[in-house]
């Protein structure tokens, strides 16, 4: 087989998820069994309908991606074994689903034609963007996505094990709950000793406990050493991540002794929603170990169709890049997986929240026995897995599936929308967030997103219009108006999604295309692009201010379009970030105090057209570079409103600073300034935005030799003491399609000997 990602092989391959498939093999029993009161056979994750077979007998079956199954095979393992997993076809397992499912229908039945994918994905527990996505392939996988192992003890055996840290505020202390769940196979209760060591911490606390029969649950509450000086955990930008070793030993009176290593971390996450003086509705924002903090970052899909090709390192590129470019959270996005193990672990050690979405996204889903108890399983699994880690600060139920029965995506006739109304309660609030509540008291839980968030539960957990400014979060997307206005901004409290396609580097493209394929035209190019339209869109909004290349070399024609794709997304998003970070301290008819912009998306799944802003392999998009100075931590921001600029002093930091702020006009034909302004004694008030500096531009101009705004440009930044400096920030004052004296580079780069670039 090529390279599934080569050209049109999406496509091509099709048939590989449309059959069955059967992984077998043999293998000795690596220990006596006769040794053992009991083997279980453990897999962690199967994708996704499977028989599961050890020595012809049936173990079970499994159908969901999400969760962990465990098999006793005490009775059937021999010293030499045979073990199958038959699959089913994903895709024929959900078709069978969608026509058994008794009453009403649950939409949408297909993806639109131009994601070439497959139908029924929301009644499957898998990955929902491997059916396709508007941005990425179908590529329905059948497999063992995780570790598969053998356990084998006696009397008791450790499944789940978790810590969560609480500050108690009338102790003033520090204390953590945590939680082991064994599976006791032992007939009566087993008592024994569990000791938790955090030696930096000067806190030891030994406890006296009893396992129940079966599945037994212990819960410890530790109080941390007062005289010990605990250093929180911080998102970037913001403090340290500091982690403490702690030792759980684990001495049962059956004489088998278990030792857990982990690494605790302390930190409260409060999300908080009230009313605001002078704006109906209430606010929507994160408080971190007390401190509000402004949410800054993206949205996060799989990094690959093939799980199993998405490595540590490729996990440590891709974050690192969110962090350097100065982002503090990304959102874990509902149509994807829940990420490995390693995902979190890396945003805990460099500071990345997560908000974390369960994996419901765009449409509705079935509510009978069968699929609640499947989800139920799913929901605990995960969320004991995850709860540790402090990097996840929010748990959601689902992606914009309250929006969906809301403005009615899916063409329901009125008098039948209360059916879904009661399916959408019953699988997220009845099930979902019971499950949440009751597996994890230390962080919020919103059922959606888009949500109005304690306004939807007041309206019975589906708002009248989860868009609504006043509250939760929104998400947003215009394509068809001028994305460098301002103005089109929802002033809304917290922005999790909003975004502009472009494409990724010829470097990138040319890896999985031929010479026939580079034109943006093509039928490569049509195909893959897998949102209605995308490509128009991207040449109406370039179209808008800058020049359409023209070039006879046609090659050279589509890497220059490709260019502009990315220098048109970054402006736009610049543009979009720039005014949500602005809109934090104000509110302005009724709108405002912003605290969150979550940009669509960070990463890519193939190379394709999309959101993002690092290419699938992690080379950043143009997009991403401006990201890491409009995500800035001290950052002037300026906009145009009737004539008048206004600059304003964004600052992520904890103390005001008195900074001088820079104004630079350039013209177009020049690298000398035409004229500058230095304003000093500016203060940036910490974690807000103010405004620093207003004037009408034609005085601005008229003091700069007569610029124009064709003929000139503004930039500006702060810079303090102590090496206190923001990045320099610039303004456009009219379309660059209109520029005067904007002539075309003619740089040289030496590498010994001297080349032209054009």
């Amino acid at each position: 087989m090529k390279d599934p990602y080569y050209r049109f092989n999406d496509v091509m391959y099709r048939w590989i998820s449309l059959d069955n498939w059967t992984y077998s093999r043999t293998f000795k029993t690596p220990f006596d069994i006769r040794k053992w009161q009991k083997v279980n056979l453990v897999f962690e994750g199967v994708d996704t309908v499977a028989q599961i077979l050890l020595n012809n007998v049936t173990l079970g079956r499994t159908d969901n991606m999400f969760t962990r199954y465990s098999f006793d095979i005490s009775s059937v393992i021999q010293e030499v074994n045979c073990v199958e997993v038959r699959f089913l076809s994903a895709v024929s397992y959900a078709a069978e689903q969608s026509r058994c499912h008794k009453g009403h229908s649950i939409p949408p039945a297909c993806p639109p034609p131009v994601q070439k994918g497959e139908c029924h994905v929301n009644f499957i527990r898998k990955e929902q963007c491997s059916f396709s996505w508007d941005w990425g392939p179908s590529f329905p996988t059948q497999g063992i996505w995780k570790d598969v192992r053998i356990e084998a003890y006696n009397h008791y055996h450790l499944i789940y094990f978790s810590i969560t840290p609480l500050f108690v505020k009338s102790a003033q202390q520090w204390c953590l709950e945590v939680e082991s769940i064994f599976d006791v196979v032992s007939s009566k209760p087993i008592a024994g000793l569990v000791t938790v060591n955090i030696p930096k911490l000067q806190t030891q606390q030994s406890f006296s406990v009893k396992l129940q029969p079966g599945e037994g649950s212990i819960v410890l509450h530790v109080n941390i050493n007062k005289s010990a000086a605990v250093e929180a955990w911080w998102p970037n930008g913001h403090g340290k991540q500091t982690g403490y070793n702690m030792t759980t030993t684990f001495m049962m009176e059956a004489g088998c002794q278990i030792e857990k290593f982990s690494k605790v971390y302390f930190r409260t996450v409060e999300l908080i929603q009230e009313p605001i003086p002078g704006s109906p509705g209430l606010s929507f924002y994160f408080r971190i170990n007390g401190r509000p903090i402004f949410i800054k970052g993206s949205n996060w899909i799989p990094a690959d169709s093939f799980q199993d090709r998405v490595t540590s390192d490729t996990l440590r590129l891709l974050l690192k890049s969110a962090a350097d470019a100065n982002m503090n959270a990304l959102r874990v996005w509902g149509g994807g997986v829940y990420e490995q193990d390693e995902f979190y672990d890396i945003c805990d050690e460099i500071g990345i929240m997560i908000w974390q979405d369960f994996m419901f996204a765009c449409a509705l889903y079935p509510t009978n026995q069968n699929f609640l108890e499947s989800v139920r399983a799913e929901v605990t699994h995960q969320v004991r897995r995850l709860k540790s880690h402090p990097s996840i600060i929010l748990w959601s139920g689902n992606n914009e599936n309250e929006a969906a029965i809301a403005s009615n995506w899916f063409s329901i006739p009125y008098p039948d929308i209360g059916v879904y109304i009661k399916d959408y309660v019953t699988l997220y609030v009845k099930n979902i967030r019971e499950i949440v509540l009751c597996e994890d008291k230390s962080r919020p839980f919103v059922t959606s997103s888009p949500t109005n968030g304690l306004e939807s539960v007041k309206e019975g957990w589906l708002s009248r219009n989860p868009y609504d400014t006043h509250y939760g979060d929104t998400h947003f997307y215009d394509y068809s108006h001028d994305c460098w206005n301002w103005t089109m901004y929802p002033k809304t409290r917290f922005a999790s999604e909003y975004g502009f396609q472009s494409w990724p580097s010829f470097s990138t493209i040319e890896k999985v295309s031929s010479p026939e394929d580079w034109s943006y035209t093509s039928n490569f190019s049509l195909h893959r692009q897998h949102h209605e339209g995308g490509n128009i869109q991207m040449l109406q909004e370039i179209g808008r201010h800058f020049k359409l290349p023209q070039c006879p070399d046609p090659v050279k024609q589509f890497k220059d379009m490709i260019y502009l794709t990315q220098v048109m997304q970054a402006q736009c998003i610049k543009t979009e970030t720039e005014f949500y970070r602005f809109s934090q301290s104000e509110i302005i008819n009724g709108e405002g105090h912003t605290m969150g912009a979550l940009y669509w998306q960070l990463n890519d799944i193939w190379q394709a057209p999309s959101w993002a802003s690092l290419e699938y392999g992690g080379k950043w998009k143009l997009l991403h570079y401006f990201a890491q100075n409009f995500f800035a931590p001290l950052l002037p921001v300026a906009y145009e409103d009737k004539g008048m600029l206004h600059i304003y002093g964004v600052s992520d930091l904890h103390e005001d600073h008195k900074v001088t702020l820079r104004v630079t006009v350039h013209a177009w034909s020049s690298l000398e300034p035409v004229c500058t302004l230095a304003k000093e004694g500016v203060t940036v008030k910490a974690q807000s935005a103010v405004p620093i500096y207003k004037e009408p531009i034609c005085d601005l101009l008229g003091r700069c030799r007569n610029c124009t705004r064709e003929s000139c440009v503004i930039t500006f930044c702060l810079v303090g003491e102590d090496g206190l400096q923001s990045p320099r920030n610039h303004y456009f004052l009219s379309s660059l399609k209109d520029a005067v004296g904007l002539e075309k580079t003619q740089l040289s780069e030496s590498f010994g000997a001297s080349k032209s670039l054009d």
